[in-house]
């Protein structure tokens, strides 16, 4: 860019500033995001409420889930072994089908605060692992474009 013939110079380090959205996005809002436009998307940036909603929905599934495979597995059980041993399986699988999008969710959130998704395997460490997750968690995102995308808008994609 040049001003009066000569070139102007950039201000690097300088983000450009984008308001963080103005409401948090709803149960069914992030469920559909999470489970449906973004399965399997590790890029990009997650909300605070999208995060929490989506991990509640995911608990809430899970917690059915396996009930269903406890009672379904000792009610066929019953009747037939191998029947109840298959419902219980099922109901693994299910829960087992949380694992994607659960870490999809969570990098996305990690992307918004400015850190990589690798981060993620610090909760592998024990006790200060989980207490620096959820702290990562719990912190507001970079309020301007970082590395890994603009700023969350909290619409469904």
């Amino acid at each position: 860019m040049e001003q009066n013939g000569q070139p102007v110079p950039q201000q690097l380090g300088t983000p450009e500033f984008s308001p963080r959205p103005q409401q948090m996005m709803g149960f069914m809002d992030a469920l559909t995001t999470v489970f449906r436009n973004k399965y399997a998307t590790f890029s990009g940036r997650a909300s605070r409420s999208e995060y929490w909603w989506s991990y509640l929905g995911m608990a809430v599934i899970s917690i059915a889930l396996q009930i269903i495979g406890i009672v379904g597995g000792i009610a066929l059980g019953s009747i037939n072994e191998s029947l109840g041993v298959l419902f219980g399986l099922v109901a693994f699988a299910g829960i087992f089908a949380l694992l994607i999008p659960s870490l999809s969710v969570s990098v996305r959130r990690l992307h918004d605060t400015g850190k990589s998704g690798w981060m993620l395997l610090i909760i592998l460490i024990p006790c200060i692992g989980f207490i620096l997750w959820l702290v990562w968690m719990i912190e507001d995102g970079q309020a301007h474009a970082n590395a890994y995308g603009p700023v969350p808008t909290n619409l469904i994609e």
